[in-house]
C-alpha cells in the first residue's frame, strides 16, 4: 500500500495553519518512531482544547502520515472550512443517527486502504476537572476490531494551556509548548476473534484509554487518577 498523497487541500491547510502555530507554540514531540511508516492504522488522542485538531494535525503532518479525522458534521457546513474538510478527506459524523454508522464504515474503508484515521475517543472535550482523559466511546474499538490495524495511543498537552477547555479567550503569553508523546500500538490481540459484544467493545476502549492516560501522565509528570472520569456517572450522582 502506498502513502496517501498530500494533495492541494492539505497543502493549503498547512500553509494557512502552520505559520501561526509555529509562532505561538514551542514543540516537544516524542515517539514519532511509533507512527507506522506504511499501512493503515488508527490513532487515539486525548482532547482538552478546541485547538487540539490543528495542533495534532500539525504534528502528524510532520510525520509524513496524513490523518483523517472523524469530525462533527456541522464543521462541513461553512463554505471555506467545509471545502477544506472535504478536500482533505475528513469524515463527517452525525451523532445519534444512522449516519454515524456510515462514518465508521468510511473509517474502516480508509484504514483498509492504508490510511490513518485519527480518533478522539472521548468524543468531546474532557470534562474532568483536572483535564485527564474521560471514559472513551466505543467507535474506535469497533473500527480496531474490524480492521485489526495498529491502534497508536497518543497524549498531547499544551493547547489547553493556550486555550483551556470551554474557554473563550486564549492565554498567549508566555509562549506555550505543545507536547506530544506517541506510544507503541495497544495490544488488542486477546480480543481478536471474539464476538463483538458491548462488553468486548467497552474492554477494548478501556485498554486504549488506559494507554493514552498513561502517556499523558508521563507528559505531565504526575500520577493519573485511578479511574477515568465518567460524565454519565457524574450526572447520575448530581
Amino acid at each position: 500500500m502506498t502513502r496517501r498523497r498530500i494533495g492541494f487541500w492539505y497543502r493549503l491547510a498547512a500553509a494557512i495553519a502552520k505559520p501561526p502555530l509555529i509562532v505561538l507554540f514551542k514543540r516537544d514531540w516524542r515517539g514519532m518512531e511509533n507512527i507506522p511508516a506504511e499501512g493503515g492504522f488508527l490513532t487515539a488522542v486525548n482532547h482538552n482544547s478546541y485547538l487540539d485538531p490543528l495542533l495534532y494535525a500539525h504534528f502528524q503532518y510532520n510525520t509524513g502520515r496524513l490523518p483523517r479525522f472523524l469530525a462533527k458534521a456541522a464543521l462541513f457546513k461553512p463554505f471555506f472550512v467545509g471545502a477544506v474538510m472535504r478536500g482533505t478527506g475528513q469524515i463527517p459524523v452525525v451523532r445519534a443517527s444512522t449516519d454515524a454508522a456510515a462514518a465508521y464504515r468510511a473509517a474502516v474503508e480508509a484504514v483498509n486502504r492504508g490510511e490513518c484515521v485519527a480518533f478522539y475517543p472521548e468524543g468531546t472535550l474532557t470534562r474532568d476537572p483536572e483535564q485527564w482523559p474521560m471514559v472513551g466511546k466505543t467507535g474506535i474499538a469497533r473500527v480496531a476490531l474490524l480492521t485489526k490495524a495498529p491502534v497508536i495511543p497518543i497524549a498531547q498537552w499544551g493547547g489547553n494551556e493556550f486555550l483551556p477547555p470551554y474557554a473563550k479567550r486564549p492565554s498567549i503569553l508566555p509562549r506555550k509548548t505543545h507536547r506530544v508523546l506517541v506510544g507503541p500500538p495497544v495490544d488488542l490481540s486477546r480480543w481478536y476473534g471474539k464476538e463483538t459484544s458491548a462488553e468486548v467493545l467497552r474492554e477494548v476502549t478501556e485498554a486504549i484509554m488506559v494507554d493514552v492516560t498513561r502517556l499523558l501522565s508521563e507528559v505531565r509528570g504526575e500520577p493519573a487518577p485511578a479511574e477515568l472520569y465518567d460524565p454519565r456517572r457524574q450526572k447520575g450522582a448530581a
